[in-house]
């Protein structure tokens, strides 16, 4: 019964890979089908740039993914399940990218205004940037701007944590 939660997880995360490989040759499939068959006499180099640049995206990104799916082995017995990969963070934004990826991919087969679309993750990547060193240049500059209420609030608690917890014992 041990290892039950890595075993699970392994599970878990070898069918979330597999759907997400199928996702992405769906897409890609559908892609060719239609652009390349259909629509043959629209399809210019912009197009093949296109489909490298989303190849590469859904590359990169799975690959990634794949490595935190993986699991730890120590002498032939499953040690770690690998990432869970339903959390947020990078493993979220990952995701994100697959699933842009997918939408761009197919609605440019009906405008290729929707390329457009791939400019959301960029500006994502920028917003998140700009917050990380935003944090970061505002901590040397908060401590001249305290007001007398937090001042006096602050002090407070530095005298109580100066002389320490006075504990009362009740008499019996």
């Amino acid at each position: 019964m041990a290892n039950q939660g890595a075993k699970k997880r392994k599970e878990e995360n070898r069918k979330h890979m597999a759907n997400l490989l199928r996702l992405i040759i769906a897409c890609n499939v559908i892609y060719i089908l239609v652009k390349l068959i259909i629509f043959h006499s629209s399809f210019s180099w912009k197009h093949w740039i296109g489909l490298i640049v989303t190849s590469l995206a859904y590359g990169i990104s799975f690959q990634l993914l794949a490595n935190m799916a993986k699991p730890t082995y120590s002498d032939g017995e499953l040690m770690d399940g690998g990432f869970d990969l339903t959390t947020g963070g990078v493993c979220g934004y990952l995701h994100d990218v697959i699933y842009i990826t997918s939408f761009v991919q197919l609605t440019s087969i009906i405008s290729d205004k929707f390329w457009l679309t791939y400019f959301a993750i960029p500006a994502f990547a920028a917003y998140k940037s700009f917050g990380l060193i935003k944090g970061f240049l505002s901590q040397g500059s908060e401590d001249g701007f305290e007001d007398d209420k937090t001042r006096k609030k602050r002090e407070k608690m530095e005298k109580r944590a100066a002389r320490g917890k006075i504990l009362k014992a009740r008499a019996r």
